[in-house]
């Protein structure tokens, strides 16, 4: 199983990580530049890197709060979106079929 983890709850680093099976893979950034470029670049280093592709994943995990406000919604935004246009799901919801998404926690 290809699982990807997303974090922006913190408003210094950003983590997002590439579990498969029972390995992980873990990228943090400082921010520097608005998060949602930084995870979705990221995303896209860390599939690269293991020759990936978002179609190969099987689910989204992301750190839906409490945490920075904007952080934690960029996050959930970036995971939901994922979730709806690759129908997996994210925190156990699969957006597309369920017609719920994950929400904040704050």
């Amino acid at each position: 199983m290809k699982t990807i983890y997303i974090d922006t709850t913190d408003n210094k680093e950003i983590t997002v990580g590439l579990y498969i099976d029972d390995k992980q893979f873990i990228s943090k950034k400082q921010l520097d530049k608005q998060k949602s470029q930084i995870v979705l670049s990221l995303i896209n280093e860390l599939l690269h890197n293991h020759k990936l592709n978002l179609h190969d994943i099987d689910a989204i995990e992301v750190n839906s709060g409490p945490g920075s406000f904007t952080g934690v919604r960029v996050g959930i935004s970036v995971a939901n979106t994922l979730s709806f246009s690759l129908g997996i799901p994210v925190n156990g919801i699969n957006v597309a079929e369920k017609d719920k998404v994950v929400e904040a926690t704050y």
